[in-house]
């Protein structure tokens, strides 16, 4: 090396050397600088405390003082949320020396000396900032330390320590038992720590890791129990099971514990456990507040029986009628409307070719009308349409064929709830001359009695004559009335009356179908063996043609229905649908499935549905092959094709020089026959193979319902499902494509958000007319019972759009009905009690509409068939409910009070006793909800409520204790 480089290379490494040693001594000083006095001799006590500790000659007692002077000094410090206290920071250099320490007095001592557990409690906390992850050393040493001064340390150390006993009760789960019990042991030292400090998320979560939620109760005290519940109950959906049930039942035994009776109901419906739900029942005497319980019940059409005829009453929905009406009448809303009032045919604009929708006058726009006049005075007990003083002139005599079977049966709606004066007006079209008049007063008699039960059992009175009828119109008109009345109510009688209609099998597979449908209906989630069996069986005997009939998704749907949020129950009869040989056990598969996990937000089902929605048929699978082959291979394959080609023309050719050969003629002619029935049986097979893509396809667009069915019970996956159904209507088959609407509209069922239905615009415009006709079908439902402005605007808008297609049309209309239902009184949404409760009588009804519209063109746009025609349509009718808040006083009489309504507010983990609503207003009971508000009483010094959450009919007594001012 030269003695210039020699040179350079020196001098660069004294300028490093300098600089280093420069801002060494700059970090010393600032060092130095941080540290203040105070601190400095904080540092030096802290140092001669653990000089002193390792000094061999001092005695046990000094020791002792000296760690409870290092104790002292820790549990002194004072320090901001996000720094680590300085005692442990100063400490921290020495904690592998105390370890060492610790090993050494144990070796010396015994493990159970109290200056060595002494030492094991200060190590604990030191190893907050020290031990390695995953290492545990903060748990290790606080199983060597007394746990009775587990609390002297403070929250923040607690919190580490739940996480390593997470941890090491994963580890050792099934290793080491003992050490599983001290685990629980300390658990339980911990939790309640937590739940005096407002920390009930920490107790619970730290239970929930340890699989203990069921210790939780002991701990709970009166001050404690209400944010300990709702916390657990709003975890729910975010857990796998069996977490979640228990989650549920311990919260139903704290509920129960503190006397909270209708806060434990809502928990043993969630449950779905009747003996629960008597318990309930069964905690008090007080009958007003059984009626209030029955009041909460009446709202999820259960078959629950009591003996109090009173409180039966308010199960069975018999006094709905009367206080719906009261709602009505304040609301001065008793004026009947005809479809024209929501129509609005002059703002309609003409500029797409003919004048206004209003000029066309077609059996199938009156069918419409009456459709729409239905909804739109559903519960009235009058309207200006159907219901004339002169019966040539009505309007049902304006629509022609099966239409008049769905225009009677409107009268059902107009009537809904009033059993009496309802069958009084159906009563003189049960003797009508006309058979689909007769057909639609027995679907009417259905109608009427939907959601509310009787004593007497009028509609199966009335209707179980025509369950057997020859005629085919009456027979489906009766059944499919059976299952809108008994829906949710596990009636007998229906099952003794339809059961054999399901297995006969010289019975048309319609009927059957139809049959099992009504029966999933009656009994929806309570699993019930014969039925179950009796479909399976049937779907195993029938003919292998009959199944490809597109009613048998209706009999599939009819025994999901059974199976209704039983999530695991269902493993049983997946095993057994693997025996059908067809490819219909897809698609009852996907049926089954999607009803049991409906509402639950199970994110394992939901990925599945996704992956399902993702697979694609065999067609599009081998063009994907051939294009991922390299170019070189398909350049082999067209040489091999091109080779082939030219030995056949040589052999063609070389046959043409033989032709006077007989032999050879009668040989070409043989093969030329061949030839043709191979291309005759290629095309059969081609059909055949068409018919059963289209069978195995089947199962895809009923994997898209089934992830707005699941989604919809957690507002997390609510938000996702949405953005997945844009992405499916992009790269989905024209099944998925069509179904996707109608899942947009079940995961928002009356609740009209702007970027719902602004989308579902957008597609009502989509080429495939069917995935349109979806569309509207959706935004009605989006809206429903809303009278939302926007959605009327739009409604109108495509009313005018498609003035040319009366199938699009006749769907504009029934949107634009639902949209404005009950005169924007009612409501589709299947959730209630401040959403927390699915109704499966409400979705099964949601979901029976959805599944008919996969194909509308068959099934509700169809004229031909009395089973297949538009009455499919009123099976939406179990789902309709007021959304309402009627008070009543101790003799359940209508009272007014002062409410605030507003949008409410998730208080969940908040401390204190923050607002649980926001922007509210006050108004006079009776008044409606919507979608998310909740109401609460203004004075409630003057009045106390039955129940937490004000919905529905709400039971109110005065307060003893109060005492009005004199101004």
């Amino acid at each position: 090396m030269s003695p210039a480089k020699d040179q350079s290379t020196s001098n660069k490494a004294s300028v490093s050397s300098q600089s280093q040693s420069g801002s060494l001594k700059k970090g010393q000083q600032t060092k130095e600088e941080e540290l203040s006095e105070e601190d400095q001799r904080l540092k030096d006590d802290l140092e001669i405390l653990v000089e002193k500790l390792n000094d061999g000659s001092l005695s046990v007692e000094a020791n002792s003082n000296n760690l409870n002077t290092m104790k002292k000094f820790i549990k002194e410090s004072t320090t901001s949320m996000t720094a680590v206290p300085k005692p442990l920071k100063f400490l921290a250099p020495h904690y592998e020396v105390l370890t060492q320490l610790y090993d050494k007095w144990s070796n010396q001592y015994g493990k159970d000396k109290p200056i060595v557990t002494s030492l094991a409690d200060i190590l604990s906390v030191l190893a907050m900032t020290n031990s390695y992850e995953g290492k545990n050393e903060s748990l290790k040493y606080r199983l060597l330390a007394k746990e009775d001064t587990i609390i002297d340390w403070g929250h923040e150390y607690l919190r580490n320590l739940a996480l390593e006993i997470g941890n090491s009760y994963e580890e050792n789960l099934g290793v080491d038992n003992a050490l599983i019990d001290r685990l629980v042991k300390l658990t339980l030292k911990i939790v309640p720590f937590f739940l005096e400090h407002n920390a009930e998320a920490d107790a619970i979560d730290l239970l929930l890791e340890i699989e203990s939620i069921d210790k939780l109760p002991q701990f709970v005290d009166e001050s404690t129990y209400a944010r300990v519940c709702l916390y657990m109950v709003r975890c729910v959906p975010l857990l796998a099971p069996p977490d979640d049930a228990s989650f549920l039942n311990t919260a139903y035994s704290i509920y129960m514990a503190h006397n909270e009776l209708t806060q434990a109901l809502v928990i043993a419906i969630k449950l779905d456990n009747e003996n629960l739900i008597k318990q309930v029942f069964d905690a008090t005497n007080d009958k007003l507040l059984h009626k209030q319980l029955g009041f909460i019940l009446s709202q999820q059409h259960s078959g629950i029986k009591l003996d109090d005829e009173e409180v039966q009453e308010c199960i069975s929905n018999t006094k709905l009628h009367t206080y719906y009406s009261y709602l009505v009448k304040e609301l001065n809303l008793l004026d009947p409307k005809v479809p024209e009032d929501i129509y609005k045919s002059h703002l309609e604009t003409s500029k797409f070719g003919l004048g206004t929708s209003g000029s066309i006058d077609s059996a199938k726009q009156n069918l419409a009308a009456a459709f729409v006049n239905g909804f739109l005075n559903l519960g009235y007990g009058k309207d200006k349409l159907i219901q004339t003083e002169e019966d040539n002139k009505s309007w049902i005599y304006k629509t022609k064929g099966h239409g008049m079977i769905s225009t009677t049966a409107s009268l059902g709606l107009i009537h809904e709830w009033d059993i009496s004066d309802g069958l009084q007006n159906l009563d003189k079209y049960t003797y009508s001359s006309e058979d689909e008049v007769k057909a639609g007063a027995l679907l009417g008699t259905g109608l009427v009695s939907a959601n509310v039960s009787d004593e007497f059992d009028a509609a199966l009175a009335l209707l179980q004559d025509y369950v057997n009828d020859p005629k085919k119109l009456f027979q489906t008109s009766a059944i499919n009335g059976l299952g809108i009345a008994f829906s949710g109510t596990s009636n007998e009688e229906v099952l003794s009356l339809l059961l054999p209609l399901v297995s006969d099998l010289d019975v048309s597979i319609e009927v059957s179908s139809l049959a099992a449908l009504a029966l999933g209906h009656t009994f929806v989630g309570t699993c019930h063996g014969d039925i179950t069996s009796t479909i399976l069986q049937t779907l195993l005997e029938r003919d292998f043609t009959q199944l490809t009939n597109k009613f048998v998704r209706f009999m599939s749907l009819g025994l999901g229905l059974l199976y209704m949020g039983k999530t695991e129950q269902v493993e049983d009869v997946l095993e057994t649908i693997n025996a059908i040989e067809h490819p219909i056990n897809k698609t009852l598969k996907v049926l089954v499935n999607i009803c049991a996990y409906a509402g639950t937000g199970n994110v394992l089902q939901i990925q599945s549905l996704l992956q399902m929605c993702t697979a694609k048929p065999k067609d599009l699978t081998s063009e994907e092959k051939k294009l991922e082959e390299s170019e070189a291979e398909q350049l082999k394959e067209e040489e091999k094709e091109e080779k082939e080609d030219t030995e056949a023309a040589e052999a063609t050719e070389a046959a043409d020089g033989n032709a006077n050969n007989e032999d050879v003629e009668m040989e070409d002619t043989d093969k030329s026959i061949e030839s043709k029935d191979d291309k005759l049986s290629k095309e059969d097979k081609d059909a055949s193979d068409a018919s059963d893509d289209e069978d195995e396809e089947l199962y895809q667009g009923f994997a898209v319902l089934g992830l707005a069915c699941i989604a919809m019970g957690e507002d997390i996956g609510q938000e996702m499902s949405l953005r997945h159904f844009s992405h499916l209507m992009h790269y989905g088959n024209p099944l998925i494509r069509r179904a996707v609407p109608l899942a947009m509209g079940l995961v928002s069922a009356s609740h009209p958000q702007m970027k719902v239905f602004d989308t579902l615009s957008r597609y009502s415009h989509d080429p495939d007319l069917e995935v349109a006709q979806n569309a509207i079908y959706a935004m009605g439902l989006v809206g429903a019972g809303t009278n939302n402005a926007r959605l009327a605007q739009l409604l109108r808008q495509l009313a005018s759009y498609y003035i040319k297609s009366p199938d699009s049309l006749f769907m504009v209309r029934i949107a634009q009905g639902i949209l404005h239902l009950g005169k924007g009184t009612l409501t589709l949404s299947p959730f209630n009690t401040e959403r927390s409760i699915l109704s499966k009588t409400a979705l099964a009804a949601l979901l029976t509409n959805a599944v008919a519209l996969l194909d509308p063109k068959f099934f509700i746009l169809n004229d031909s068939n009395a089973e297949t025609t538009h009455q499919l349509l009123y099976y939406v009718t179990p789902a309709i409910r007021p959304r309402m808040l009627v008070t009543v006083d101790e003799s359940l009489n209508p009272i007014k009070v002062n409410v605030r309504v507003g949008q409410a507010v998730d208080i969940v983990g908040q401390a204190g006793k923050p607002k649980t609503i926001t922007g509210w207003v006050t108004q006079s009971t009776p008044v409606l909800l919507n979608y998310g508000e909740r109401a609460e009483l203004e004075n409630t010094e003057e009045w106390i409520s039955l129940t937490n959450s004000l919905e529905g009919v709400v039971i109110l007594r005065k307060n003893p204790e109060y005492m009005e001012l004199d101004g």
